[in-house]
């Protein structure tokens, strides 16, 4: 098929990477245009921007889908199929019957559970014991769409955000590039999400990240967990601010006094 790809950060480079290695043909490649960043403000391409020129692909960086430029560059293209993840763009209805056997998206959870932009942070928050990738169809809808494949992954005892991350992201990738065989094949099986179940992942806060120590041990551990590498879990001591890159439970406050992981900080 030929296919058309559309990501940014870190977690879709694993999906580019599976589709380049597919029989399948990817076209084109869309991500968001360059960002001022650092403390110089210079522009930086996206990971999917740099993967994409080590490749070889031709890049476009529409500012949106919602003009006549960026969806006439989308059907010039004339793609069988249109993958999607982590992009961060809508899609309008247009663009998504652009492609002739529509458009794919990687989801980084098991659907309808986590609907939305931060879907491994607020498993991590809930305490989930499972996770995993939903390919689904693209829909109008926010994650409506039906399902393709599903795959599950165990949430590990000691998991933060990064680690789940990039188990999901490669997970992705080997999951899409089999379930676009089916497709081609005319052998895929879609089914609509589940009526019930549906929570929505609400994008992260930074401030989110401030450590509430009314809190119970167990709920910072996943705070902690969740929001490493970003924006790291938070607290104040004497007004100095504290980052809290990792932690554990201990069975009692005798056996954390004797702990050799305790940070002693220094008299003021």
């Amino acid at each position: 098929m030929r296919l058309g790809f559309a990501g940014t950060p870190e977690f879709a480079v694993p999906a580019l990477d599976a589709l380049a290695r597919s029989r399948h043909r990817v076209a084109a490649v869309f991500t968001q245009p360059d960002r001022p960043a650092g403390r110089g403000l210079s522009l930086h391409s996206s990971a999917v921007k740099q993967r994409a020129g080590e490749l070889g692909l031709a890049v476009h960086q529409p500012r949106s889908f919602k003009t006549p430029d960026a969806e006439a560059t989308l059907r010039s293209l004339d793609l069988d199929a249109f993958v999607v993840v982590a992009y961060g763009l809508i899609l309008p209805p247009a663009v998504l019957a652009a492609p002739k056997l529509g458009c794919f998206n990687i989801h980084a959870s098991l659907l309808p559970r986590w609907r939305g932009a931060a879907p491994i942070q607020r498993a991590l928050l809930a305490g989930d014991a499972t996770t995993g990738i939903t390919i689904m169809r693209m829909e109008a809808g926010l994650d409506t769409g039906p399902m393709l494949a599903v795959r599950t992954l165990e949430i590990a005892p000691r998991e933060t955000a990064g680690t789940l991350h990039d188990r999901l992201a490669q997970l992705g990738g080997e999951l899409i590039a089999s379930t676009l065989d089916a497709v081609a094949s005319g052998a895929a099986h879609e089914e609509p999400q589940p009526g019930v179940g549906i929570t929505y992942a609400q994008k992260i806060d930074k401030a989110e990240a401030l450590i509430d120590w009314s809190d119970d041990a167990p709920g910072i551990l996943r705070r902690v967990r969740a929001f490493d590498p970003w924006p790291i879990a938070e607290t104040k001591l004497d007004g100095t601010q504290l980052r809290v890159w990792e932690a554990e439970l201990a069975a009692s406050i005798a056996a954390l006094q004797a702990s050799s992981a305790v940070c002693h900080l220094p008299a003021s």
